[in-house]
């Protein structure tokens, strides 16, 4: 697709970023449903209804914890048993080493007390700020260091309904604060940044990206407090044709909930070194494509029709 120029890319008058043929595609993921995440919760709102008049507006992340007095094959376990209670309790949680850009964490650790080891858990939202937090009896040592799997399935089962019940009231504190409903006025992204670019290309492309997604009528923000959505970028520059170097981008797009909704992408060769360390006008034609790539998928994931209950 060839890029559209426009005066003044640089700052000078009626100068024009010079054209960069980039193929820009969209992969949209499919809105039916929400990947491999369970959704226990979907049409049977069971003995959380009457305490979920609002559904939760966040997705639960609980990565192997690496402060816990565990190898890492049993962190693993651990952060796999506290991601199936929390499911139990109906949360939408997943056990994952890599969080998304809005993505709530359970952070577990644990602290040595005697001949007992004391498991606890925090609630930090997607800004990493700490919201909540709660523990579990203490556990033998000798118990948890084994990792045995009745111990961590015990230890979940004990914390999770106090993490859910601490996550409601954190959810209806920020709502009683912030009347306003998310739905309401221009979408508000979270931009994640850019990484993987050679140069200033990740300054530059989160730069360009921040003012053509504004002009697009998003209010583009750096935190995700009361963002709907996320973007973040990812750069590849891989070898290509004698003399030139492929360069390869995709811009993420995902929601509160951790769904990905879909992804822009974008290729192209440019000159060997061309991208070492200045992007310029590069940066304005790759964004200024790329933004109206993220409106198609933002208004696709909002046009489309609720999922069926199951």
């Amino acid at each position: 697709m060839a890029a559209r120029p426009r005066q003044g890319a640089t700052g000078g008058p009626g100068r024009r970023p010079a054209r960069f043929g980039w193929v820009l595609a969209l992969l949209l993921a499919a809105l039916a449903g929400c990947g491999d995440l369970p959704q226990p919760y979907r049409g049977r709102p069971g003995g959380l209804a009457d305490r979920l008049a609002v559904p939760l507006a966040v997705r639960l992340a609980v990565p192997p914890p690496g402060e816990a007095l565990l190898p890492e094959s049993s962190a693993a376990a651990l952060a796999e048993a506290v991601t199936g209670a929390l499911q139990a309790q109906e949360l939408p949680a997943v056990a994952t080493a890599t969080p998304l850009p809005l993505d709530w964490l359970v952070e577990v650790t644990a602290e040595r007390q005697g001949q007992a080891v004391r498991p606890r858990f925090r609630l930090l939202d997607a800004d990493r700020r700490p919201q909540a937090s709660t523990e579990a009896q203490p556990v033998p040592v000798r118990d948890w260091a084994e990792g045995r799997p009745e111990v961590f399935a015990r230890v979940a089962a004990e914390a999770a309904p106090a993490l859910t019940r601490l996550l409601l009231q954190v959810e209806a504190a920020r709502k009683q604060t912030d009347p306003g409903s998310l739905a309401a006025g221009p979408p508000r992204l979270r931009l994640a940044g850019v990484r993987g670019a050679p140069g200033d290309g990740n300054a530059a492309l989160a730069g360009r990206m921040r003012d053509f997604l504004g002009n697009q009528g998003f209010v583009v923000q750096e935190a995700a407090d009361g963002a709907q959505y996320a973007l973040e970028g990812e750069v590849a520059v891989v070898p290509g044709t004698p003399g030139n170097q492929r360069v390869e981008i995709q811009w993420i797009v995902s929601r509160r909930d951790g769904h990905e909704l879909g992804r822009v992408v974008q290729v192209n060769e440019v000159p060997q070194g061309r991208l070492a360390r200045l992007w310029g006008d590069v940066a304005y034609v790759v964004a200024e494509e790329a933004a109206d790539g993220v409106r198609t998928v933002v208004a696709n994931a909002q046009a489309a029709p609720p999922p069926a209950a199951e």
